[in-house]
């Protein structure tokens, strides 16, 4: 289920949202099982690592959007030593066509894209 997040438009600030998920924050100290309710908070092999890389690196959007961004460039400086297979192909023009949609989407949300 995805977490809440509100839009709140202060005068004079511009847009402001945060993600509210309280039932991550306050269960954590219980671990996942609190009296007779099951709180799922994900299949992390290390989740106090997860938690500090969403902390201090970034969020998965931010992380997804700079692997995107590298992929892009070494998409365009790619020259395969042997002719690729149509799976191979059908793959990069899926990744592709994927990297243009992101990038149309930032555009509109007036972020800053990688020009390929």
């Amino acid at each position: 289920m995805p977490a809440f997040t509100p839009t709140v438009k202060w005068p004079f600030s511009g847009d402001v949202s945060q993600m509210i998920a309280p039932w991550t924050s306050w269960f954590s100290a219980f671990g996942s099982q609190v009296g007779l309710i099951n709180i799922n908070l994900g299949r992390s092999s290390a989740p106090e690592v997860e938690r500090d890389i969403l902390d201090e690196v970034g969020s998965y959007g931010r992380q997804l959007g700079r692997i995107g961004d590298a992929l892009a460039v070494l998409l365009e400086h790619f020259d395969p030593k042997q002719p690729l297979t149509p799976d191979e192909e059908k793959a990069i023009r899926a990744l592709r066509v994927m990297l243009d949609d992101i990038d149309g989407v930032k555009r509109r949300h007036n972020r800053s894209t990688i020009e390929t």
